[in-house]
């Protein structure tokens, strides 16, 4: 199998704002958070991070920090997509030379390639960097689908450490993972699929939800994967409300109020997009007491 990055659980974490900025005191007290609840990996900057509206000096002084507060104890992923090649290639060896274990790319967004430009924008990323690179599949953002047969021959590719599969469709997930299976990497890219996933051979999950339960949510995978299906089951369907929750409007804007509920940051999320609506609010305090968080109200 070419590279991979981990197994279990990694957290597509949220970015703190200011109105001013990035909030750097409670990115690391998030940080800190995921570690202390036993996560397996953090993906700082990619779609839950809000990367597209975060600038060149901003990319990198996140990065910075993130690895430095990281220090090692998990896996750290960098999100260096673009919809522009040379960017996304500038994004990736920056990620690396920062110290990245890895790199989450997501397909060319708005451009619309197609699926011999989706080969040639990986494996021109790849060329460029010595480090795993994730695949991000993800359509319903972007307006672009990695095939299947697409992806087999991305795999292809020494330095694909696997995708992240966001699509949404369980028969083409089930015929992705077919034609990879040996060659790199499943991931899932939605809360919801987890366990079916892993079923089908997926080495985990990058969550959103895992902002707010990394302990419980990383512990459905160490479960899975121990043979104690029953209580994954039961632990899955104990966090499916909460998971609910976190997609009531567009991700991250309802994982960043759950975040301020708990103490991890403000609700800030930078234009075009809005704090999440009252009544929504409302809900989200509701869930979260209900799965035992202390909510800060």
């Amino acid at each position: 199998m070419n590279k991979t990055i981990f197994k279990g659980t990694c957290t597509a974490a949220i970015t703190p704002f200011t109105p001013y900025g990035i909030d750097f005191d409670a990115l690391g007290k998030q940080i800190e958070y995921q570690i202390e609840n036993q996560i397996d990996a953090l993906c700082i900057l990619g779609t839950t991070g809000e990367a597209p509206t975060i600038n060149e000096n901003e990319y990198d002084y996140v990065a910075k920090f993130a690895f430095d507060k990281i220090a090692g104890r998990v896996k750290f992923i960098l999100g260096s997509g673009c919809n522009c090649t040379k960017t996304a290639i500038e994004k990736s060896q920056l990620a690396q030379k920062v110290g990245a274990d890895g790199l989450l790319v997501v397909t060319p967004y708005y451009n619309k390639c197609t699926q011999k430009g989706l080969v040639k924008y990986y494996n021109d990323i790849c060329d460029n960097v010595d480090i795993p690179v994730l695949c991000y599949n993800v359509p319903a953002r972007t307006g672009v689908n990695i095939l299947p047969r697409t992806m087999e021959e991305i795999a292809e590719h020494k330095n694909i450490g696997g995708i992240k599969e966001a699509c949404g469709n369980m028969e083409q997930i089930c015929e992705t993972a077919r034609l990879i299976r040996g060659k790199t990497a499943l991931y899932s890219g939605d809360d919801n699929l987890n366990l079916a996933m892993m079923s089908i051979g997926s080495m985990g999950l990058i969550s959103v939800a895992s902002n707010i339960a990394p302990k419980e949510v990383g512990d459905v995978a160490r479960l899975y994967f121990a043979g104690r299906n029953k209580e994954a089951y039961e632990l899955q369907e104990r966090l499916l409300p909460l998971i609910d929750a976190m997609f009531t409007e567009v991700n991250p804007i309802p994982v960043k109020k759950a975040a301020e509920l708990i103490g991890l940051g403000s609700g800030i999320v930078r234009a075009p997009l809005t704090e999440l609506e009252p009544e929504h609010t409302e809900q989200m305090i509701k869930i979260l007491k209900d799965f035992g968080l202390k909510v800060k109200v």
